[in-house]
């Protein structure tokens, strides 16, 4: 029986990533895979099976099941996942010691190594539950009267949409929500668009890094630098953007940026932060209030009772297995992934991809649009018939089926949805007369 030590020795040489499979860590893993590929560029390795497959072992997932719906949220990676029932069992021993007392401090180490991925100063950086709890903090916190206006669009998210209405309702506000074309030609247009619609009394503008529904990028830095020159604050919704394609918060030049980390930076559910520029924060108000000590203090956005530790401390985790990656590989292999797709597929009649392939606009998120059919009921056609999970899309300008590959996400799924697609698009009728999508 050969040992491990001879069958390395007769294999030669042996990459790091093969290596690495021998290892049951998964960070490791990663971390050696990425040794093994550090000569060669991100595009050449968004397209290297070997290596992506050695990624995606790092997960335990659902493979009868082919979920393209990661916008929502993402499955964590083992260590990941380790990490929080390790921290949850830990606190469970005597939460008012070993919770409180011992894992809640080492929020600060999230906070440092979050701030320096994200590229601000760590006093900026408040550890929130997601990104709508970030954003509402700003929404709900800035002074605004009856007559102040705030600009938008009609493609925000649905929650951040609903609370401005609400400061409608209950403030006297004024809210303006721009349309824009689905793609966009290009970002001038999107800055174009909103500089000519500043109303007069604009006090914030609130606006997508990239949308959650045709993973459309505004041009951020543009647009608050020409609000900034107005004396109008921005709020940027980043719910979609960290950890997905590379940026720092500090070039954005925005006054506050809320973002979710459990969807592209794989941490776990309830995790999020909220970036505020400094000068901001003592006039920012709390979502939940704080003791007046902690005014200036970006930690008083954080105030929210009694919570578990474990979620936030197991963010380190998800930021080492992220880095051990490197977001320019990752974020390369999210446009290939979402290429794969949807450069097959706009060949096809009655199909519209509502997201641009200009590389500046889009990244791993896009939607298609299917002429004719009712989007409801082609996600239930592909539940049903194929077990794909996408996100169906109805909104009142367009429709469309959001798809969200992960880097978890095999080629062979990719294609799997391409060709159920294609073998829907071939029916003459779409819809069986009952309205029920069509079964073979």
């Amino acid at each position: 029986m050969w040992t491990r030590r001879d069958f390395l020795s007769r294999a030669g040489a042996v990459s790091a990533a093969t290596v690495a499979s021998l290892r049951p860590d998964g960070l490791a893993r990663a971390a050696a895979a990425a040794t093994a590929v550090a000569d060669r560029s991100p595009l050449e390795v968004a397209a290297d099976e070997s290596y992506w497959r050695e990624i995606q072992q790092a997960f335990t997932l659902d493979r009868t099941l082919i979920n393209l719906n990661n916008g929502y949220t993402c499955p964590s990676p083992r260590v990941v996942h380790e990490a929080l029932k390790r921290y949850l069992d830990i606190s469970n021993q005597a939460p008012i010691y070993y919770m409180w007392n011992l894992l809640e401090p080492n929020v600060e180490s999230v906070r440092r190594n979050l701030a320096a991925e994200a590229g601000c100063d760590l006093e900026e950086l408040a550890i929130t539950r997601n990104a709508s709890e970030a954003l509402q903090i700003c929404q709900l916190g800035i002074d605004l009267k009856a007559g102040d206006e705030v600009l938008t669009t009609n493609q925000d998210y649905g929650r951040m949409l609903d609370t401005w209405d609400q400061r409608v309702r209950r403030d006297g506000i004024t809210v303006k929500k721009l349309s824009f074309p689905v793609p966009s030609p290009n970002l001038d247009d999107l800055k174009t668009l909103f500089e000519r619609w500043i109303p007069p009394k604009t006090k914030v503008i609130h606006f997508c890094h990239i949308t959650n529904l045709t993973g459309q990028i505004f041009p951020v830095r543009d647009i608050s630098r020409l609000a900034r020159a107005r004396g109008i604050q921005t709020i940027v919704d980043g719910a979609h953007a960290f950890g997905h394609f590379p940026f720092k918060v500090r070039d954005l030049e925005c006054d506050y940026y809320g973002t979710s980390l459990h969807k592209w930076l794989l941490a776990p559910v309830g995790t999020g932060f909220l970036y505020v520029r400094r000068e901001n924060i003592e006039k920012l108000w709390p979502l939940t209030p704080a003791n007046a000590s902690r005014t200036k203090d970006i930690r008083k956005f954080e105030e929210v009772g009694t919570h578990p530790a474990a979620n936030h401390n197991a963010i380190a985790e998800a930021l080492a297995f992220h880095q051990a990656i490197g977001i320019e590989r990752k974020s390369a292999r999210l446009r290939y992934l979402k290429d794969r797709w949807a450069r097959r597929l706009e060949k096809q009649p009655g199909v519209k991809i509502l997201t641009s392939f200009d590389p500046n606009q889009s990244w791993g998120l896009a939607n298609i649009s299917l002429e004719g059919m009712d989007v409801s009921k082609v996600y239930d056609h592909l539940w049903s018939k194929y077990r794909i999970i996408v996100a169906p899309i109805k909104h009142a300008e367009y429709s469309g089926l959001r798809v969200t590959p992960n880097i978890y996400s095999t080629l062979e799924e990719v294609d799997t949805f391409s060709g159920a697609i294609e073998e829907l698009l071939k029916k003459p009728a779409s819809l069986t007369s009952d309205g029920r999508a069509f079964q073979d």
